[in-house]
């Protein structure tokens, strides 16, 4: 293995060198990480909320493969993340690389934008486990309670986990992420055992014609949002055991357990009833489908687990997002770009307390606001923010490609063909096509208004030009030296 010339080194700009005591510290496996974006994609949710919308308003029968066709194309986005990272010592995510490869402005833009986007989804968890916890609360017997004392109640939680070490929450999410796939994989394997209540299993997602049958723009929009989450796992990479190993390791194991997950527990939903049963019951009661699938092949025990796991579901989900929410307030401190006190860590927890405190001041702002305006949890709040997230995560990955791309042209750093060009281009050229299809049908993901529609663009638009103008007020928003510690010239590879 050779090495090409070094590039120099730029000194680190002041406020972007982390001291000793504005550090994170933590010993996270790649199992543990994997954890977290896992949760976060809240697997169960997904099952639950998403395969029926793709059922009936996507490409029918067929919709399972979506979720490979999209795990492809984020594996090819993940490969030259994975590659960046070994030069990216920052745990700035997105913001770190797209700075690196873009510039300045480009980078601090996104920050903004990920702020935006990863408080949108947060929003949306909470307007759905508000209102999912009052129905399970009502239907064994209790009270009707209003949706955002629920939301609340999970924010005071989240927020002491999250002012905690980060291995806490960790342990918290691992606890809750097991329940929730156990009772979901039980039921996949009863139906690939048993065949399901209908005709057989389904073979729709193997036939090219029913794949591209019906709506697959809508079915690749719903099934590319579900994914939200794992792009995070270098977010940790100041509290992993070795990042330059935990971290890719981390990602594509997380890319591959989440799409294989998804693809074959909705192809058990659709095979459970039928390929034109399952149809017709995910157009008729979509929020209900799952519950009502899960109690028909494993009984009623089986659905009231379901429905406590669906609510356990959301608030890992939550969890999770609170922790990367607080991880970028601490990146972006650290880098002289919000105030200092968000890049200080927790002198026993280790933990980004201030940035934690200050992610959960601004959700319950951000409830109260939906509380007094009288919004609804499920079609209002979780359905604008979710639509919202989408958006600004497709757009971050496409330019975090294009960043790939232009760093490894630069700087020489890496010479492999596959890591640094090719899979890193076809995966920008997948995902503008995600991007396209989620533009052209947005207006459907968020209940069918392009007024909302534009309005919602429009503040994307806002959060990525404010950072990129506050850029020029800040003397160095971003590292730019690039390590040379790792570079790389497999012509093998070639």
């Amino acid at each position: 293995m050779s090495a090409p010339p070094s590039d120099p080194q730029v000194p680190a700009p002041t406020g972007s060198a982390r001291a000793p005591g504005h550090r994170l510290r933590g010993s996270l496996g790649a199992g543990s990480i994997v954890f977290m974006v896992v949760a976060a994609a809240a697997p169960l949710t997904v099952v639950a909320g998403t395969v029926p919308l793709g059922l009936s308003a996507g490409n029918g029968a067929a919709f399972p493969a979506t979720f490979a066709l999209c795990a492809v194309v984020l594996l090819l986005f993940a490969v030259g993340f994975c590659a960046m990272s070994r030069h990216v010592p920052e745990a700035g995510a997105f913001y770190s690389y797209i700075a690196r490869g873009l510039g300045a402005a480009p980078g601090l833009g996104s920050a903004f934008l990920a702020l935006v986007t990863y408080t949108a989804v947060q929003a949306a968890v909470y307007g759905y486990l508000g209102a999912t916890l009052d129905a399970v609360v009502q239907h064994y017997g209790g009270p009707a309670v209003p949706w955002y004392l629920y939301a609340a109640a999970a924010l005071v939680v989240a927020g002491v986990l999250g002012f905690r070490h980060i291995e806490l929450s960790g342990k918290v999410l691992g606890v809750l992420l097991v329940a929730e796939v156990a009772i979901v994989l039980v039921f996949d394997a009863v139906v690939a055992v048993t065949g399901g209540l209908g005709p057989g299993r389904s073979t729709a997602l193997l036939v090219p014609s029913e794949i591209l049958s019906g709506s697959l723009g809508i079915a690749i929009m719903f099934a590319i949002a579900s994914f939200i989450g794992f792009e995070a796992t270098a977010v940790f990479r100041d509290e992993a055991r070795d990042p330059e190993r935990t971290v890719p390791r981390a990602t594509y194991l997380a890319l591959v357990l989440i799409g294989a997950f998804y693809t074959v527990s909705a192809w058990a939903v659709v095979s459970a009833w039928g390929d034109a049963d399952a149809v017709a019951r995910a157009g008729e009661d979509p929020g209900n489908m799952i519950v009502s699938t899960i109690t028909a092949v494993l009984g009623p025990v089986g659905g009231d687990v379901a429905q406590v796991l669906l609510v356990t579901s959301l608030f890992a989900a939550l969890l999770s997002f609170h922790n990367v929410l607080a991880r970028y307030l601490f990146a972006l401190g650290n880098a002289g770009t919000m105030p200092g006190a968000f890049g200080r860590s927790h002198p026993r927890h280790a933990s980004p307390h201030a940035a934690s405190l200050a992610q959960s001041g601004t959700a319950l702002l951000l409830i109260v606001v939906f509380a007094v305006t009288g919004m609804d949890p499920v079609t209002q709040v979780f359905a604008w923010m979710a639509g919202t997230a989408t958006l600004g995560v497709l757009t971050l990955m496409a330019l975090t490609c294009l960043a790939v791309l232009v760093f490894f042209a630069r700087s020489r750093a890496d010479r492999r063909l596959w890591h640094t060009r090719l899979a890193p281009a076809l995966g920008l050229a997948g995902l503008l096509t995600c991007l396209a299809l989620t533009v052209a049908n947005f207006p459907t993901l968020i209940g069918g208004s392009p007024a909302l529609a534009t309005a919602i663009g429009a503040v994307l638009v806002v959060a990525f030009a404010g950072g990129a103008l506050w850029s020029r007020r800040v003397p160095h928003p971003v590292p730019v030296q690039v390590s040379t510690r790792h570079t790389v010239d497999t012509t093998e590879d070639r």
